[in-house]
């Protein structure tokens, strides 16, 4: 059987991406995968992954980051796999030491890493314009010496295309059951939703701030805070009375908040990052049979207009937030016509399988079938 291993010293065991969509995928394919962590956790197997842990991380970026991918390195050597796929910036490093020992290297970029440093707020604003150039070229030069880069969006697999001996686009889109509408009738209450980090730069703000302004319309938020400052901030709002705050939860609870709400909310702010980004949390809305308001970003409005499963709003401006919300929820006949259009579309063109496809093609491309 081929062995390969997956590797990330920063995103959890259980992420979506590498574990539930990529490393499952890969073992019901008929590889061997191995996915190499730096939890702390302990070994482990689940759903045809073996899991090896290479121990704590340390305490602070640094130290993990000098620490963890030498660690990382010694796994993997010792495993001696026919493909290696590292998931972080920080294991770039690792990933030119292997392929120039030989082995298959692919680089999964999550995110846009240059623009992602544009909006950073530890860092100071004078610094990061150099600092995004001057890691997107050092991203680039690394790329080269890979075999292949996996984008999560187009435009990232464009930008790598320019660079790399092979960039594929492998969105990262839902699975077609799992948030699905439940077989039940559910009845759906005067409320929006939004799941994911909870960062000033996803729009937190302007939403609490919205919502206040629609008559016996409440928020459900699932996820958690960048930071325990911008939480005060946000609870000091009046309008955080309307707003149910649940934490960081499970898929089943994900599910659940969903098919109860009668809106989805992904009003991010428009950053550089996010106006090419493809935000799984707009098509989990729209499996789930939940009509979108989203931001008013060009690639957005062409994805919700075609689908006919949401709008779209200025996302800095929350009495025009209120004022669609209060179109979307004074029809409900045309809601739920949209949240059906939504799953349609989803069914047809933004759901895992379709994604799944590129993955295994490139995988069969590099190293052949299982």
């Amino acid at each position: 059987m081929t062995r390969i291993v997956h590797v990330t010293t920063v995103h959890p065991r259980d992420d979506i991406r590498i574990f539930r969509k990529e490393c499952v995928s890969l073992a019901c394919a008929g590889y061997e995968v191995i996915q190499v962590v730096g939890d702390g956790r302990g070994d482990a197997a689940l759903d045809g992954v073996r899991i090896v842990d290479i121990g704590a991380r340390p305490r602070g970026r640094l130290a993990r980051m000098r620490e963890q991918p030498r660690q990382a390195l010694q796994a993997v050597l010792a495993l001696r796999p026919a493909l290696v796929h590292v998931h972080d910036p920080e294991l770039l490093p690792l990933a030119v030491k292997l392929a120039a020992r030989g082995l298959t290297v692919i680089y999964d970029a999550h995110e846009d890493v240059p623009r992602q440093i544009l909006t950073k707020q530890w860092i100071s604003a004078p610094l990061r314009p150099l600092l995004s150039r001057l890691f997107e070229i050092y991203e680039n030069r690394q790329v080269r010496r890979l075999a292949a880069v996996v984008a999560s969006t187009p435009h990232i697999a464009q930008r790598f295309a320019r660079v790399a001996a092979r960039s594929v686009n492998v969105s990262n889109f839902p699975f077609l059951t799992e948030l699905a509408p439940p077989g039940r009738p559910v009845a759906r209450e005067r409320r929006a939703c939004y799941v994911g980090g909870l960062m000033r730069t996803r729009g937190l703000l302007q939403m609490v701030r919205a919502v206040a302004l629609v008559p016996g319309l409440r928020l459900t938020l699932c996820g958690a805070f960048e930071d325990a400052a911008f939480e005060a901030e946000l609870r000091a709002e009046p309008g955080w009375s309307r707003v149910d705050y649940l934490g960081l939860v499970g898929r089943e609870q994900v599910r659940d908040v969903l098919a109860r709400s009668r809106i989805g909310l992904v009003t991010l702010l428009p950053m550089p990052s996010y106006l090419d980004a493809l935000p799984i949390k707009m098509f989990e809305y729209m499996s789930a049979e939940l009509p979108v308001l989203a931001s008013d970003f060009p690639l957005w409005r062409d994805i919700l207009e075609r689908s006919g499963g949401g709008r779209c709003v200025d996302p800095c401006d929350p009495e025009a937030m209120a004022a669609v919300l209060s179109e979307m929820l004074a029809d409900p006949a045309a809601a739920a016509a949209m949240g059906q259009a939504g799953r349609a579309a989803v069914l047809a063109d933004y759901h895992w399988p379709k994604a799944e496809q590129m993955l295994l093609g490139l995988y069969r491309e590099l190293i052949g079938a299982p």
